[in-house]
């Protein structure tokens, strides 16, 4: 298969390479913004050709469809920052659901029998609406910032393409992953990063962090992308799919965790924004439906992941 993948370069772009190349016998082609692969993603280079191109721009993108002809592309791109959502909300719209339509209405005038993977978010779906937490794919969608909203509407828009010119997009949901290679600003890669400094004296023996209270469902990033080309294969147009472990950690209890591996004594010091609440207090997904369509489950235990984690970012502090 000819695939195209946009964000490329993003955490969740670089495992798909390598998954894809673990598998054999596909040609991949990339897109970013910038069209240069990160350091932490060089290995790469030689076998994924990479583009730079706003895929807002609308001829910039009809030109990378027709220059890569893809079988599929898995859509990646877009902003990622809940909390950031809300000081540039404009952005987060703009790049998550403009974007899409901008590659939907590319793929359109292209006339290529394309499938696509629309990667939407678990968020989307807000406060659960069932007693036990749990979000299927039939769950109200009540999202809670800025950047769920706006994925929200790109989750959306990719059924109503679908639907009204005849696209074949399939959307997968994703609730939280982790994984080596994770930028800090989220949690787990955060407390791993402070940790790993703290063991060679680059910063006081402790973990600085907010609320612990949230509840996430938590999947290692190498186990979600294994999914992706699952579903391409056999995932039904139109439709949506959880992709998630199935069970619901505390934050506390994943710090705790990290806390354990660490090689010197750690303090926890948590301090509580005023005002700041959680995005959503609870996350866990019912996966039933990929894992009928696909076979997929997750492989890896937590505690592997929360391992390669901090490994990961013990090679960062040693530079």
């Amino acid at each position: 298969m000819r695939i195209l993948i946009t964000g490329i370069t993003g955490f969740v772009g670089g495992h798909l390479v390598e998954h894809l190349l673990s598998l054999g016998g596909h040609a991949l082609i990339g897109v970013s913004r910038r069209g240069v692969w990160p350091a932490a993603l060089a290995h790469l280079a030689p076998h994924a050709t990479l583009s730079a191109c706003d895929l807002g721009d609308l001829s910039a993108t009809e030109a990378i469809i027709r220059q890569a002809r893809p079988d599929w592309v898995v859509h990646l791109a877009g902003y990622a920052n809940t909390g950031g959502s809300f000081r540039d909300p404009d952005r987060a719209w703009r790049e998550n659901l403009t974007v899409t339509r901008t590659l939907y209405d590319a793929l359109a005038v292209s006339g290529l029998p394309t499938r696509t993977l629309f990667v939407s978010t678990g968020l989307i779906y807000g406060e659960p609406d069932r007693a036990d937490g749990a979000c299927d794919e039939f769950t109200t969608l009540k999202p809670a910032s800025p950047y769920a909203a706006s994925k929200a509407a790109a989750d959306l828009v990719s059924y109503q393409y679908c639907r009204s010119t005849g696209l074949d997009i399939v959307r997968v949901r994703l609730f939280n992953q982790i994984g080596p290679r994770q930028n800090a600003d989220f949690a787990v890669p955060n407390f791993a990063r402070q940790i790993a400094a703290a063991e060679v004296g680059k910063q006081p023996p402790e973990v600085n962090t907010g609320d612990l209270t949230a509840r996430r469902d938590i999947t290692d990033v190498r186990d979600i992308v294994a999914a992706f080309p699952l579903l391409l294969e056999n995932g039904k147009s139109g439709e949506a799919y959880n992709a998630a472990r199935g069970d619901s950690y505390l934050i506390q209890n994943l710090l705790d965790r990290l806390v354990s591996m660490s090689r010197v004594p750690i303090k926890v010091n948590q301090k509580l924004e005023a005002g700041r609440k959680a995005d959503t207090s609870i996350t866990r997904a019912d996966a039933h439906k990929l894992r009928t369509a696909t076979g997929w489950a997750p492989r890896l235990p937590l505690d592997r992941s929360l391992a390669d984690v901090l490994d990961y970012w013990r090679a960062v502090a040693k530079g």
